[in-house]
């Protein structure tokens, strides 16, 4: 929350912004914005909200709630976090912190015996995805083509493509999942 101000300038700045510019688009006086970005004043969050429509970002993003992120990379095993899971028992689990600005999504799925990843993998949305097999094996239909992918194995296509991972060990089976975020824009 230090930062705020320094952030709301550079994001100011950035954009070709004079302190006039903004105060007159969010109906404030340049003076509170002055103040603002030297933390001698803090904005009441409906100021801020304001702010940060007209700068083109979120308030948390001004608020620095990412900063986390970029100080701090690693994902401990037991920070993981689930986040779903089918009716046939396969699990998702987060293999990172969530960072909107992403341009990777990594995930570890485990399928229980004879699971599949309906409800997990979803497709029919513009990316790519990867996938690389940790433990067992599987059969994968890509639209109506079906490939067997063993441990070890590392398996790419494109998201919009239907596709349907089977895990057709006779134990648990374990994949990384590597996606591009919907929300992922070039």
């Amino acid at each position: 929350m230090e930062r705020l101000g320094e952030r709301i300038k550079e994001k100011r700045v950035s954009l070709g912004l004079q302190v006039k510019d903004l105060s007159a688009q969010i109906n404030v006086t340049p003076s509170l914005i002055s103040q603002i970005e030297r933390a001698k004043a803090f904005p009441s969050i409906i100021t801020l909200k304001k702010i940060a429509d007209a700068l083109s970002t979120t308030v948390g993003e001004l608020i620095g709630e990412n900063d986390f992120l970029t100080q701090h990379p690693v994902l401990r095993k037991e920070e993981r976090r689930f986040a779903k899971q089918n009716a046939k028992g396969t699990k998702l689990y987060l293999l990172s912190h969530h960072d909107p600005l992403k341009q990777i999504e990594p995930y570890l799925i485990v399928f229980k015996k004879k699971s599949d990843s309906t409800g997990i993998m979803t497709s029919n949305y513009p990316g790519q995805e990867f996938c690389f097999v940790l433990k067992g094996s599987f059969k994968v239909v890509i639209e109506e083509t079906e490939y067997f992918i063993n441990e070890g194995d590392g398996f790419y296509f494109n998201s919009k493509n239907s596709h349907l991972f089977t895990n057709i060990s006779n134990d648990i089976a374990k994949l990384i999942w590597i996606i591009t975020p919907v929300n992922f824009k070039n």
